[in-house]
């Protein structure tokens, strides 16, 4: 516990030295409860806006507030565009870390590497902000990846982390804009992001789902992970040898149609979401390998997105009301997904909606640009004061950088084509019998759940109605005529929403063959029928009776 305070001090002295430096005085005098801050620092740096100083900070104060700056670069719901436009500047500044890897492997599996690799080459092929990447050869001759995080690069993020919760704190505390834009969460999807992120185990979790989703299909190759050299500190891999995505040349070279690569890495990208809601969150030109046979090979699992069961189906429906053009449910499937909104006016969210479907729709489909329609789909949600899930946002990330590398290689990509078999698929779905019998008996059994949780305001109602303590704050005339007015209505309702289940219930066993039948007809089935007809007689003549 001391030497994590220690380590907290000495990054907040370097958090102060680089506030300082850049002339955010009065954030630090805020974080010192008002005292006058002393300028430490030997140079005092306030040339620039307060955008761009922010920008400076960030890179100076390490990777860790790199990050930071890199999540929030694509959130233009909370944050104002020009510090956007400095926050989408930031690049990781890597060093390379001298790292002996055979004595690392001996002490992190208690092996002796002669026994298990002809050669581990000394000079990493790749250095990130967490990992250094080697290559290796196994016994068999099999080339490998070697993963290594870097040392100590997990208490540094933690620290780091803490000092970045005690300024979101601080910031919430004295000013309305932290608690308004709900800095408490995005941070907190921040931690959660980049600890699964600098954890090795979750990236080789990351790649075996990938291979089990993508196994039978023969446009895509996801590598093999050798587990015996896993662990949290190191992630061991096939090795591919592929192409980079955007080297033209060299696909050519190699008989490869640049524009066919292009549109299967749109097409497995829209399948990642489509298909299993499970996607790759970075698809730069640098995660995108072709093999030599043409398959196209994603890499970098470190960062992925996950999409609930039940916002898959929300985002489904999305898909297809805005292929179908209907601006009033994608508003409603809209609102369905967001964290939360406080919509101003609710004919003006449609109308922007309907302007961007006017767009894409009066566009030609291989001038449409994803960056431009997502921007325009950022402001509207920003206007309406809809805030999204976190995996929203990562969709729209990695729309954009498919599109970009699509686009590099073929300009005439067309984006929404690939939507097409996907929406096909969704609607063949969604009319097949058993989803429908499934849909059926879901809806039923949340009747039934509501029946027997009768809300508690339609209860007090009720008790108040049979202790004759009903009270309307004005005047009513005839108040014992209105009160069963109401007692009736309520029992109206109940008994046309029985009506509804009892259908549904029937409809499910009519087409089933299970039960006693009568002739060709299921006798539960039949019985069902008779008991809503007799149900709707019931209703008419309580209706027209008042």
């Amino acid at each position: 516990m001391f030497d994590k305070q220690q380590r907290k001090l000495k990054r907040s002295a370097k958090l102060f030295s680089v506030l300082s430096k850049y002339g955010f005085k009065d954030v630090l005098a805020r974080m010192q409860g008002g005292k006058k801050v002393d300028e430490t620092s030997d140079e005092i740096v306030s040339k620039g806006t307060v955008y761009e100083r922010i920008r400076l900070v960030l890179e100076e104060l390490g990777p860790t507030f790199v990050k930071l700056g890199q999540t929030f670069s694509n959130r233009e719901d909370l944050l104002p565009k020009e510090l956007i436009q400095e926050l989408q500047k930031l690049q990781d500044k890597v060093d390379t870390v001298e790292m002996n890897v055979e004595e690392i492997l001996e002490n992190e599996f208690n092996i002796s590497v002669n026994e298990h690799f002809a050669d581990i080459q000394k000079d990493p092929l790749a250095t990130a902000s967490i990992a250094q990447v080697y290559k290796g050869i196994l016994l068999d001759g099999t080339e490998v990846i070697l993963k290594i995080k870097k040392p100590d690069v997990q208490t540094i993020i933690e620290d780091d982390l803490l000092l970045i919760k005690d300024l979101e704190k601080l910031i919430s505390s004295y000013s309305e804009i932290g608690e308004k834009l709900n800095l408490k969460q995005a941070i907190s999807t921040f931690e959660r992001s980049l600890l699964e992120e600098v954890s090795l185990i979750n990236e080789k979790e990351n790649i075996l789902q990938f291979r089990r989703n993508f196994k039978n299909n023969k446009e895509t190759y996801v590598p093999k992970i050798y587990e015996e050299f896993c662990n949290n500190n190191i992630l061991c891999m096939e090795f591919i040898d592929g192409i980079k995505v955007t080297d033209t040349p060299v696909l050519v070279e190699n008989d490869i149609d640049p524009a066919n690569i292009s549109e299967i890495g749109l097409r497995l990208f829209v399948s990642q979401i489509m298909d299993y809601g499970f996607f790759h969150a970075d698809p730069h030109a640098g995660n995108i390998l072709v093999k030599k046979d043409g398959k196209v090979v994603f890499i970098d699992f470190g960062a992925v997105g996950k999409i609930p069961p039940n916002d898959k189906e929300i985002l489904e429906n999305l898909i297809v009301s805005f292929v179908a053009k209907n601006p009033h449910k994608i508003v409603r499937y809209l609102k369905k997904m967001a964290i939360s909104y406080q919509i101003p006016d609710e004919r003006r969210f449609e109308s922007d909606v309907e302007d961007i479907l006017n767009f894409v729709h009066s566009s030609s489909l291989k001038e449409i640009n994803a960056q431009v329609i997502i921007n325009k789909m950022k402001d509207v949600l920003k206007d309406n004061r809809l805030y999204m899930p976190d995996y929203f946002y990562l969709l729209f990330k990695g729309i954009t950088l498919i599109e970009g590398v699509g686009r590099s290689i073929n300009p005439d990509l067309d984006i929404v084509k690939s939507l097409h078999p996907h929406t096909k698929k969704i609607f063949t779905r969604k009319i097949n019998p058993k989803n429908l019998l499934k849909t059926g008996m879901d809806r039923m059994m949340n009747f039934t759940d509501n029946v027997d949780e009768i809300p508690k305001e339609l209860r007090s109602v009720l008790q108040k109605l049979d202790e004759n303590k009903f009270t309307v704050s004005s005047e009513i005339k005839n108040l014992e005529k209105t009160n069963q007015l109401i007692k009736s209505s309520i029992v109206n309702l109940i008994l046309t929403m029985v009506l509804g289940a009892n259908i549904i219930a029937t409809a499910i066993v009519f087409v089933s063959e299970a039960g006693p039948r009568i002739g060709e007809l299921s006798l539960v089935a039949v019985l069902g029928f008779i008991f809503s007809v007799f149900l709707v007689i019931v209703i008419l003549l309580r209706i027209t009776r008042k």
